[in-house]
């Protein structure tokens, strides 16, 4: 991944892993596994954990701990009502942006077609 798709992928993160725990519950590596396997490879294992935690002081989600058999008990994030609101606003927020650069590229890929 390139340091600009790092970049972008910095501001829309949250909500992306807002949208995974919409799915289903999940802990973190399981959330980074699924990232890693929709080709978000060179996400790190504690970019997740520390958003978790931020998302978790935000109240965007419910934490419950649940022992696990390969060591201490695993930290199991699902959405509540607080985090489904902000998911919400995310998708408007994103489907607002992604409609206007698409506008913008398309006008400029014209623009370019005629020319000028």
């Amino acid at each position: 991944m390139g340091k600009q798709a790092t970049e972008m992928l910095k501001g829309t993160l949250e909500g992306i892993v807002l949208a995974i725990l919409a799915g289903r519950s999940a802990y973190g590596y399981e959330i980074t596994a699924w990232l890693r396997d929709q080709g978000f490879t060179d996400i790190a294992e504690g970019t997740i954990y520390a958003l978790l935690v931020r998302i978790e002081q935000r109240g965007l989600v419910d934490v419950e701990k649940v022992p696990s058999a390969k060591g201490p008990p695993r930290k199991v994030y699902s959405l509540n009502a607080q985090g489904s609101e902000y998911l919400n606003e995310f998708w408007g927020t994103w489907s607002f942006l992604s409609e206007r650069i698409e506008q913008l590229r398309q006008q400029i890929t014209d623009t370019q077609g005629n020319g000028e």
